[in-house]
Protein backbone atom coordinates (compact mmCIF):
# COMPACT_ATOMS: atom_id res chain seq x y z
CA UNK A 1 0.00 0.00 0.00
CA UNK A 2 1.64 3.02 -0.88
CA UNK A 3 2.26 5.96 1.50
CA UNK A 4 0.89 9.16 1.10
CA UNK A 5 4.41 10.56 0.93
CA UNK A 6 5.02 8.16 -2.46
CA UNK A 7 1.73 8.92 -3.99
CA UNK A 8 2.81 13.32 -3.34
CA UNK A 9 6.31 12.23 -4.95
CA UNK A 10 4.67 10.50 -8.42
CA UNK A 11 5.12 12.90 -11.26
CA UNK A 12 1.11 12.20 -12.76
CA UNK A 13 -1.21 10.72 -10.68
CA UNK A 14 -4.11 8.77 -11.16
CA UNK A 15 -7.23 9.90 -9.07
CA UNK A 16 -10.50 9.32 -9.77
CA UNK A 17 -12.98 11.52 -8.69
CA UNK A 18 -16.85 10.94 -7.27
CA UNK A 19 -19.63 13.18 -6.92
CA UNK A 20 -23.38 12.81 -5.79
CA UNK A 21 -25.31 16.33 -5.90
CA UNK A 22 -28.18 17.79 -4.68
CA UNK A 23 -30.11 16.08 -7.90
CA UNK A 24 -29.12 12.62 -6.16
CA UNK A 25 -29.79 10.74 -9.43
CA UNK A 26 -26.60 8.96 -9.78
CA UNK A 27 -22.88 9.20 -8.89
CA UNK A 28 -20.99 10.79 -11.74
CA UNK A 29 -17.54 9.33 -11.97
CA UNK A 30 -14.30 10.79 -13.42
CA UNK A 31 -10.71 9.32 -14.03
CA UNK A 32 -8.13 12.05 -14.60
CA UNK A 33 -4.35 12.32 -14.49
CA UNK A 34 -3.30 15.01 -12.43
CA UNK A 35 0.25 16.43 -13.24
CA UNK A 36 1.37 19.04 -10.19
CA UNK A 37 -0.67 21.06 -8.04
CA UNK A 38 -2.55 24.57 -7.06
CA UNK A 39 -2.38 27.49 -10.11
CA UNK A 40 0.28 25.00 -11.80
CA UNK A 41 -2.59 21.87 -11.73
CA UNK A 42 -2.39 20.18 -15.24
CA UNK A 43 -5.13 18.06 -15.33
CA UNK A 44 -6.37 15.34 -18.50
CA UNK A 45 -9.62 13.27 -18.31
CA UNK A 46 -9.53 10.08 -19.35
CA UNK A 47 -12.53 8.60 -19.21
CA UNK A 48 -15.97 10.05 -17.58
CA UNK A 49 -19.31 8.17 -16.95
CA UNK A 50 -22.39 8.56 -15.43
CA UNK A 51 -23.58 5.96 -12.96
CA UNK A 52 -27.80 6.70 -12.31
CA UNK A 53 -28.55 4.96 -8.77
CA UNK A 54 -31.32 2.49 -9.11
CA UNK A 55 -34.71 3.36 -8.28
CA UNK A 56 -35.02 1.41 -4.75
CA UNK A 57 -31.75 3.17 -3.61
CA UNK A 58 -33.03 6.48 -4.99
CA UNK A 59 -35.78 6.31 -3.21
CA UNK A 60 -34.30 5.32 0.54
CA UNK A 61 -31.64 8.44 -0.29
CA UNK A 62 -34.23 10.60 -0.69
CA UNK A 63 -36.24 9.54 2.49
CA UNK A 64 -32.79 10.76 4.02
CA UNK A 65 -33.68 14.24 3.11
CA UNK A 66 -36.38 14.99 5.26
CA UNK A 67 -36.71 14.94 9.29
CA UNK A 68 -40.19 13.65 8.68
CA UNK A 69 -39.28 10.10 6.65
CA UNK A 70 -35.12 10.00 7.97
CA UNK A 71 -34.32 8.10 10.97
CA UNK A 72 -31.02 7.16 12.47
CA UNK A 73 -31.28 3.36 11.46
CA UNK A 74 -31.75 4.49 7.65
CA UNK A 75 -29.10 7.15 7.32
CA UNK A 76 -26.58 4.43 9.39
CA UNK A 77 -27.88 1.72 6.82
CA UNK A 78 -27.73 3.77 3.63
CA UNK A 79 -23.96 5.29 5.05
CA UNK A 80 -22.69 1.75 3.96
CA UNK A 81 -25.06 0.75 1.14
CA UNK A 82 -23.96 3.94 -0.91
CA UNK A 83 -20.02 3.50 0.13
CA UNK A 84 -20.93 0.19 -1.79
CA UNK A 85 -22.30 1.62 -4.53
CA UNK A 86 -19.45 4.52 -4.87
CA UNK A 87 -16.74 1.66 -4.94
CA UNK A 88 -18.68 -0.41 -7.78
CA UNK A 89 -18.75 2.52 -9.37
CA UNK A 90 -14.71 3.14 -9.15
CA UNK A 91 -13.97 -0.70 -10.39
CA UNK A 92 -16.47 -0.22 -13.61
CA UNK A 93 -15.25 3.47 -14.46
CA UNK A 94 -11.39 1.55 -14.47
CA UNK A 95 -12.79 -1.45 -16.54
CA UNK A 96 -14.14 0.84 -18.58
CA UNK A 97 -10.79 2.58 -18.91
CA UNK A 98 -9.27 -0.45 -19.82
CA UNK A 99 -7.08 -0.27 -16.55
CA UNK A 100 -6.71 -2.01 -13.48
CA UNK A 101 -6.92 -1.08 -9.89
CA UNK A 102 -3.60 -1.24 -9.12
CA UNK A 103 -3.05 1.90 -11.41
CA UNK A 104 -5.25 4.35 -9.84
CA UNK A 105 -3.13 6.16 -6.76
CA UNK A 106 -6.17 8.03 -5.37
CA UNK A 107 -9.70 8.35 -4.91
CA UNK A 108 -11.52 11.26 -3.99
CA UNK A 109 -15.57 11.43 -3.14
CA UNK A 110 -18.01 13.63 -2.15
CA UNK A 111 -20.67 11.49 -1.01
CA UNK A 112 -24.03 12.33 -0.74
CA UNK A 113 -25.21 15.45 1.12
CA UNK A 114 -28.33 14.63 3.22
CA UNK A 115 -28.32 17.59 5.17
CA UNK A 116 -26.83 21.06 5.14
CA UNK A 117 -27.61 23.95 7.86
CA UNK A 118 -26.16 26.80 6.80
CA UNK A 119 -26.63 28.99 9.32
CA UNK A 120 -25.16 28.80 13.09
CA UNK A 121 -27.29 26.89 15.96
CA UNK A 122 -26.79 27.06 19.22
CA UNK A 123 -26.67 24.13 22.00
CA UNK A 124 -25.79 24.61 25.33
CA UNK A 125 -22.37 26.81 24.51
CA UNK A 126 -21.85 25.59 21.46
CA UNK A 127 -22.48 27.28 17.90
CA UNK A 128 -21.92 25.98 15.03
CA UNK A 129 -22.74 25.20 11.32
CA UNK A 130 -23.15 21.97 10.21
CA UNK A 131 -23.02 19.71 7.15
CA UNK A 132 -23.59 15.52 6.51
CA UNK A 133 -22.40 13.82 3.61
CA UNK A 134 -22.92 9.79 3.44
CA UNK A 135 -20.82 7.40 1.12
CA UNK A 136 -18.62 5.86 3.77
CA UNK A 137 -15.21 6.36 2.56
CA UNK A 138 -14.03 3.20 4.19
CA UNK A 139 -16.22 1.21 2.42
CA UNK A 140 -14.78 2.73 -0.52
CA UNK A 141 -11.15 2.40 -0.04
CA UNK A 142 -11.62 -1.40 1.81
CA UNK A 143 -13.63 -2.97 -1.78
CA UNK A 144 -11.40 -0.80 -4.09
CA UNK A 145 -8.05 -1.31 -1.76
CA UNK A 146 -7.60 2.67 -3.26
CA UNK A 147 -6.39 5.12 -0.32
CA UNK A 148 -9.71 7.64 -0.10
CA UNK A 149 -10.54 11.17 0.59
CA UNK A 150 -13.43 12.57 1.31
CA UNK A 151 -15.90 14.51 3.84
CA UNK A 152 -14.29 18.03 1.83
CA UNK A 153 -16.68 20.17 3.08
CA UNK A 154 -16.44 19.53 7.15
CA UNK A 155 -12.74 21.13 7.62
CA UNK A 156 -14.42 24.64 6.07
CA UNK A 157 -17.53 24.76 8.05
CA UNK A 158 -14.91 24.10 11.19
CA UNK A 159 -12.87 27.23 10.18
CA UNK A 160 -16.06 28.89 10.15
CA UNK A 161 -17.42 28.22 6.48
CA UNK A 162 -20.42 27.70 5.25
CA UNK A 163 -18.53 23.80 3.51
CA UNK A 164 -19.30 25.44 0.58
CA UNK A 165 -19.54 26.22 -2.82
CA UNK A 166 -16.56 24.07 -3.25
CA UNK A 167 -16.48 24.58 -7.12
CA UNK A 168 -14.56 28.28 -7.16
CA UNK A 169 -10.99 26.54 -6.11
CA UNK A 170 -11.46 24.72 -9.30
CA UNK A 171 -12.89 27.83 -11.24
CA UNK A 172 -9.69 29.64 -9.96
CA UNK A 173 -6.92 27.23 -10.86
CA UNK A 174 -7.91 26.14 -14.19
CA UNK A 175 -9.88 29.18 -15.71
CA UNK A 176 -8.81 32.47 -14.42
CA UNK A 177 -8.44 34.99 -16.96
CA UNK A 178 -5.40 38.40 -16.90
CA UNK A 179 -8.25 39.85 -19.70
CA UNK A 180 -11.61 38.70 -18.80
CA UNK A 181 -14.48 38.72 -16.63
CA UNK A 182 -15.47 35.69 -16.07
CA UNK A 183 -18.60 34.31 -14.14
CA UNK A 184 -18.97 30.03 -14.31
CA UNK A 185 -22.74 29.14 -13.36
CA UNK A 186 -23.64 25.61 -12.43
CA UNK A 187 -27.53 24.31 -12.87
CA UNK A 188 -27.47 21.18 -10.70
CA UNK A 189 -30.22 20.40 -8.12
CA UNK A 190 -28.79 24.14 -6.47
CA UNK A 191 -27.43 26.90 -8.99
CA UNK A 192 -24.30 28.40 -7.97
CA UNK A 193 -22.12 31.05 -9.90
CA UNK A 194 -18.57 31.34 -9.26
CA UNK A 195 -16.86 35.20 -10.49
CA UNK A 196 -13.65 35.59 -11.05
CA UNK A 197 -12.28 39.40 -11.94
CA UNK A 198 -9.83 39.81 -14.32
CA UNK A 199 -6.38 39.33 -13.00
CA UNK A 200 -7.83 38.25 -9.73
CA UNK A 201 -6.05 36.93 -6.78
CA UNK A 202 -8.21 33.78 -4.53
CA UNK A 203 -9.36 36.01 -2.27
CA UNK A 204 -11.32 38.82 -5.07
CA UNK A 205 -13.34 35.41 -6.13
CA UNK A 206 -17.13 35.76 -5.37
CA UNK A 207 -19.07 32.93 -5.33
CA UNK A 208 -22.42 31.51 -3.46
CA UNK A 209 -25.49 29.72 -4.12
CA UNK A 210 -28.36 31.69 -6.51
CA UNK A 211 -31.11 29.33 -5.49
CA UNK A 212 -32.69 26.27 -7.22
CA UNK A 213 -31.66 24.77 -9.88
CA UNK A 214 -33.28 21.76 -11.29
CA UNK A 215 -34.04 20.27 -7.82
CA UNK A 216 -37.76 21.87 -7.95
CA UNK A 217 -38.47 21.23 -11.57
CA UNK A 218 -37.44 17.64 -11.25
CA UNK A 219 -39.65 17.51 -7.83
CA UNK A 220 -42.49 19.23 -9.57
CA UNK A 221 -42.05 16.60 -12.53
CA UNK A 222 -42.11 13.68 -10.45
CA UNK A 223 -45.40 14.31 -8.71
CA UNK A 224 -47.63 15.11 -11.32
CA UNK A 225 -46.26 12.28 -13.91
CA UNK A 226 -46.82 9.62 -10.56
CA UNK A 227 -42.84 9.09 -11.12
CA UNK A 228 -42.91 8.53 -14.41
CA UNK A 229 -40.53 10.69 -15.18
CA UNK A 230 -38.12 12.26 -13.22
CA UNK A 231 -37.07 15.48 -14.82
CA UNK A 232 -38.35 17.85 -17.80
CA UNK A 233 -36.53 16.51 -20.80
CA UNK A 234 -34.98 19.68 -22.92
CA UNK A 235 -37.07 21.87 -21.01
CA UNK A 236 -40.60 20.75 -23.38
CA UNK A 237 -42.59 20.68 -20.80
CA UNK A 238 -41.87 24.00 -19.66
CA UNK A 239 -41.81 25.55 -22.78
CA UNK A 240 -45.21 24.11 -23.44
CA UNK A 241 -46.83 26.10 -20.08
CA UNK A 242 -47.43 29.81 -19.59
CA UNK A 243 -45.81 31.09 -16.11
CA UNK A 244 -48.16 32.41 -13.31
CA UNK A 245 -46.63 35.19 -12.54
CA UNK A 246 -48.19 35.87 -9.47
CA UNK A 247 -47.04 32.54 -7.90
CA UNK A 248 -43.74 33.25 -9.61
CA UNK A 249 -43.68 36.86 -7.68
CA UNK A 250 -44.59 34.86 -4.25
CA UNK A 251 -41.87 32.57 -4.79
CA UNK A 252 -38.88 35.28 -5.68
CA UNK A 253 -39.82 37.01 -2.35
CA UNK A 254 -37.72 34.58 -0.24
CA UNK A 255 -35.73 35.98 2.09
CA UNK A 256 -32.84 33.70 0.68
CA UNK A 257 -32.34 35.55 -2.75
CA UNK A 258 -31.67 38.89 -1.29
CA UNK A 259 -29.42 38.27 1.28
CA UNK A 260 -25.39 39.06 0.75
CA UNK A 261 -23.04 36.29 -0.10
CA UNK A 262 -21.54 34.47 0.91
CA UNK A 263 -24.34 31.90 1.02
CA UNK A 264 -25.31 28.45 0.38
CA UNK A 265 -28.24 26.54 0.61
CA UNK A 266 -30.14 23.12 -0.42
CA UNK A 267 -32.96 21.06 0.14
CA UNK A 268 -33.23 21.97 3.17
CA UNK A 269 -35.03 25.41 2.22
CA UNK A 270 -35.55 24.21 -1.03
CA UNK A 271 -36.59 20.44 -1.46
CA UNK A 272 -39.81 18.32 -1.46
CA UNK A 273 -41.25 20.36 1.34
CA UNK A 274 -40.80 23.37 -0.93
CA UNK A 275 -42.03 21.77 -3.64
CA UNK A 276 -45.39 20.74 -2.18
CA UNK A 277 -46.42 23.92 -0.97
CA UNK A 278 -45.90 25.20 -4.53
CA UNK A 279 -48.28 22.22 -6.04
CA UNK A 280 -51.01 23.17 -3.44
CA UNK A 281 -51.20 26.96 -4.59
CA UNK A 282 -51.39 25.14 -7.82
CA UNK A 283 -54.37 22.98 -6.29
CA UNK A 284 -56.01 25.92 -5.01
CA UNK A 285 -55.45 28.03 -8.21
CA UNK A 286 -56.31 26.19 -10.81
CA UNK A 287 -53.01 26.16 -12.47
CA UNK A 288 -52.02 23.29 -15.09
CA UNK A 289 -49.26 20.86 -14.35
CA UNK A 290 -47.65 22.30 -18.10
CA UNK A 291 -47.86 25.95 -16.17
CA UNK A 292 -46.50 25.18 -12.91
CA UNK A 293 -43.14 23.46 -14.55
CA UNK A 294 -42.74 26.71 -16.81
CA UNK A 295 -43.09 28.41 -13.35
CA UNK A 296 -40.37 26.80 -11.35
CA UNK A 297 -37.98 27.00 -14.56
CA UNK A 298 -38.74 30.64 -14.77
CA UNK A 299 -37.34 30.91 -10.96
CA UNK A 300 -34.44 29.52 -11.88
CA UNK A 301 -33.59 31.64 -14.50
CA UNK A 302 -35.19 34.56 -12.46
CA UNK A 303 -33.08 34.00 -9.55
CA UNK A 304 -29.70 33.51 -11.30
CA UNK A 305 -29.95 36.65 -13.65
CA UNK A 306 -31.16 38.53 -10.68
CA UNK A 307 -27.85 37.04 -8.55
CA UNK A 308 -25.66 38.91 -11.15
CA UNK A 309 -28.47 42.29 -11.30
CA UNK A 310 -27.65 42.48 -7.49
CA UNK A 311 -24.16 40.86 -6.68
CA UNK A 312 -22.39 41.38 -9.45
CA UNK A 313 -23.33 43.99 -12.48
CA UNK A 314 -23.53 46.93 -10.54
CA UNK A 315 -19.35 46.91 -9.88
CA UNK A 316 -17.77 44.95 -12.62
CA UNK A 317 -18.68 44.51 -16.26
CA UNK A 318 -19.39 40.70 -17.00
CA UNK A 319 -17.75 39.40 -20.11
CA UNK A 320 -18.30 36.04 -20.74
CA UNK A 321 -20.42 32.75 -18.69
CA UNK A 322 -20.01 29.63 -18.48
CA UNK A 323 -23.12 27.04 -17.81
CA UNK A 324 -22.42 23.97 -16.36
CA UNK A 325 -24.88 21.13 -14.83
CA UNK A 326 -27.78 19.43 -15.88
CA UNK A 327 -29.12 22.84 -16.65
CA UNK A 328 -27.32 23.08 -20.06
CA UNK A 329 -29.58 20.20 -21.56
CA UNK A 330 -32.50 22.04 -20.63
CA UNK A 331 -33.36 24.22 -23.57
CA UNK A 332 -36.04 26.46 -21.60
CA UNK A 333 -33.56 27.83 -19.02
CA UNK A 334 -30.76 28.13 -21.43
CA UNK A 335 -33.02 30.20 -23.78
CA UNK A 336 -34.58 32.36 -20.88
CA UNK A 337 -31.22 32.55 -19.15
CA UNK A 338 -29.55 34.45 -22.11
CA UNK A 339 -32.20 36.51 -22.68
CA UNK A 340 -32.02 37.73 -19.00
CA UNK A 341 -28.41 38.27 -19.31
CA UNK A 342 -28.50 40.36 -22.71
CA UNK A 343 -25.65 41.46 -24.38
CA UNK A 344 -23.56 39.02 -22.20
CA UNK A 345 -22.74 35.93 -24.19
CA UNK A 346 -23.15 32.60 -22.44
CA UNK A 347 -21.25 29.16 -23.71
CA UNK A 348 -21.28 25.22 -22.55
CA UNK A 349 -18.42 24.91 -20.09
CA UNK A 350 -17.53 22.23 -22.03
CA UNK A 351 -15.16 24.53 -24.39
CA UNK A 352 -12.71 25.09 -21.74
CA UNK A 353 -12.36 21.18 -22.07
CA UNK A 354 -13.82 19.84 -20.00
CA UNK A 355 -17.55 18.12 -19.75
CA UNK A 356 -20.22 20.21 -18.58
CA UNK A 357 -21.51 17.11 -16.85
CA UNK A 358 -17.85 15.93 -15.58
CA UNK A 359 -17.16 19.26 -13.59
CA UNK A 360 -18.18 18.21 -10.35
CA UNK A 361 -16.41 15.06 -10.56
CA UNK A 362 -13.07 16.22 -11.74
CA UNK A 363 -13.27 19.17 -8.98
CA UNK A 364 -13.21 15.94 -6.37
CA UNK A 365 -10.00 14.19 -8.12
CA UNK A 366 -8.65 18.05 -7.67
CA UNK A 367 -9.68 17.88 -3.93
CA UNK A 368 -8.25 14.59 -3.29
CA UNK A 369 -4.74 15.44 -4.88
CA UNK A 370 -4.54 19.11 -3.13
CA UNK A 371 -4.97 17.03 0.10
CA UNK A 372 -1.89 14.81 -0.51
CA UNK A 373 -0.28 17.70 -1.84
CA UNK A 374 -0.65 19.55 1.40
CA UNK A 375 -2.60 22.85 -0.05
CA UNK A 376 -5.80 24.19 1.40
CA UNK A 377 -8.44 24.11 -0.97
CA UNK A 378 -11.43 26.24 0.48
CA UNK A 379 -12.20 29.82 -0.82
CA UNK A 380 -12.55 31.75 2.36
CA UNK A 381 -14.65 34.97 0.44
CA UNK A 382 -17.14 31.97 -0.77
CA UNK A 383 -17.77 30.07 1.92
CA UNK A 384 -17.17 32.90 4.47
CA UNK A 385 -14.31 30.70 6.63
CA UNK A 386 -12.16 32.56 8.76
CA UNK A 387 -9.24 31.17 7.18
CA UNK A 388 -7.91 28.83 4.50
CA UNK A 389 -7.57 25.01 5.68
CA UNK A 390 -6.87 21.63 3.99
CA UNK A 391 -10.02 19.79 3.22
CA UNK A 392 -10.40 16.15 3.75
CA UNK A 393 -10.22 13.06 5.40
CA UNK A 394 -8.27 10.86 4.45
CA UNK A 395 -8.73 6.16 4.56
CA UNK A 396 -5.44 4.27 3.54
CA UNK A 397 -6.41 1.66 0.97
CA UNK A 398 -5.31 -2.03 1.40
CA UNK A 399 -3.51 -2.83 -1.89
CA UNK A 400 -1.46 -6.62 -1.08
CA UNK A 401 -3.50 -7.71 1.82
Amino acid sequence: MPSLDEIRRKDVRRIVGLMSGTSADGVSAALVEVEGCWVDTKLNLLKFRNYPYPRDIREKIFELFSPDTSTVDKICHMNFVLGEFFADCVMKLVEEASLSLDDIDLIGSHGQTIYHIPEPKTTLRYRTRSTFQIGELAVIAERTGIPTVGDFRKRDVSAGGEGAPLTPYLDYILHRHERLNRAFQNIGGIANLTFLPAGASLEDVIAFDTGPGNMVIDAVVRYYTHGSMSYDRDGEIAASGEVDETLLHKLLDDPYFAREPPKTTGRERFGEQYARRIIEYAREHGLSFRDVVATVTALTVETIATAYERFILPYWRLDEVYVSGGGVKNKAIMHHLAERLKPVKLFDYSRLGIPSEAKEAVLMAILANEFVMGNAANVPSATGAGKRVVLGTFVPGSWGS
